[in-house]
């Protein structure tokens, strides 16, 4: 790892812990409610498939709280229920079993209502989470800061710690989002010194599947390297399995975590003597589901392979006259015909595995 992360403290969610040095666990959403039980079944089994390690679902109404008992029985990684409004809600999920409760308590005003949560919470000794987005934001507040600003979203978060503490309830998780990146950043950066809760990174409503994993892997990325965060999402309008690759991947580049293949590949131009972009593609397509973090280098031409992809586990780089020399950690081993390329590199990551 890059960087040494910032402490905080240790929190159990089921199986998992989250903080306290604990690897920074990876999360998503369910995209369907859990009423639909077989259909979000599935989609979780997926989802734990490509590395994901604790699943939220909304809980918009009576039905989708009881429904989380029956799903809890049926998965593997710990279930947190989104709560908003409605303070029963809550409470009835914490029955059914779920491992952590996650509710924006600007959007539950009466205190009273707060404090029967946290009174059940005790009682089977799980997490909540205090999530505060940007848009739902206490008015006073605002009016305090002028505005949206990373000084008022901190100074919500602080408001509700404090009441939580007050209250005997040190079991916590806090998030601050906002779908501006730089605003998600600075509010990150000030709650970090503010507090020693592990904090669950993200941008919320980052957006479509390119835009939105370019803002996530910006805001998620700089608060990582400088050690802050215990947990990240990576929101977007897209499945959530993407969710999770884009995740690993920030992960990766960063090398906190390392979780399946790393590619590296030249840019396309005049020296290429073979099909970088196609073979690139094919080669991907064949290793990206194993789990093997292993690093394959595909370089058009002997300028940047082995010289500048020396450290790649296995690599391959075009040679003229149709053919290519491949490599392991910058030793040659053998020359071969392009059309043998791919083969080669499949054969070599088989020995490996």
């Amino acid at each position: 790892m890059l960087v040494e992360r910032r402490k905080t403290k240790k929190i159990r969610v089921g199986n998992i812990y989250i903080g306290g040095g604990a690897p920074i666990i990876v999360q998503s959403m369910a995209s369907l409610s859990p009423v639909y039980i077989e259909e979000v079944y599935k989609e979780i089994r997926e989802l734990e498939e490509v590395g994901c390690e604790l699943i939220r679902v909304a809980v918009p109404d009576k039905e989708s709280a009881e429904a989380l008992g029956e799903l809890k029985g049926k998965i593997n990684i710990p279930l947190v229920a989104d709560i908003h409004f409605d303070y029963r809600l809550a409470i009835l999920a914490i029955e059914q079993g779920v491992d952590k409760i996650r509710i924006n308590p600007g959007n539950i005003k009466d205190k009273n209502h707060l404090l029967q949560i946290i009174k059940r919470a005790k009682e089977r000794d799980i997490a909540i989470r205090i999530g505060i987005n940007s848009g739902s934001m206490p008015l006073d507040i605002v009016d305090k800061h002028g505005g949206v600003t990373p000084e008022a979203m901190v100074d919500a978060a602080l408001r509700y710690i404090d009441f939580f503490e007050a209250n005997d309830f040190g079991n916590l998780i806090i998030s601050i989002k906002a779908s501006d990146v730089i605003t998600t950043v600075k509010a990150n950066r000030l709650l970090s010194d503010s507090t020693h809760y592990p904090l669950h990174l993200g941008i919320t409503e980052a957006g479509p599947y390119v835009e939105g994993s370019i803002k996530s892997a910006i805001g998620i990325g700089i608060l990582l390297a400088e050690g802050i965060g215990d947990t990240i999402r990576v929101s977007l309008t897209a499945s959530p399995t993407k969710e999770v690759e884009v995740a690993y991947n920030i992960l990766k580049f960063l090398d906190i975590r390392r979780r399946g293949p790393e590619i590296i590949s030249c840019p396309t131009c005049g020296r290429k003597e073979v099909d970088v972009e196609n073979l690139v593609a094919r080669v991907w397509n064949k290793v990206k589901h194993i789990d093997l973090p292993i690093k394959i280098a595909i370089m058009g031409c002997p300028v940047n392979g082995p010289g500048e992809a020396k450290d790649a586990d296995i690599g391959v780089a075009g040679t003229r006259d149709g053919y290519a020399i491949i490599f392991r950690r910058g030793k040659i081993l053998k020359r071969v015909k392009s059309e043998e390329v791919e083969g080669e590199i499949l054969h070599l990551i088989e020995g490996i595995e």
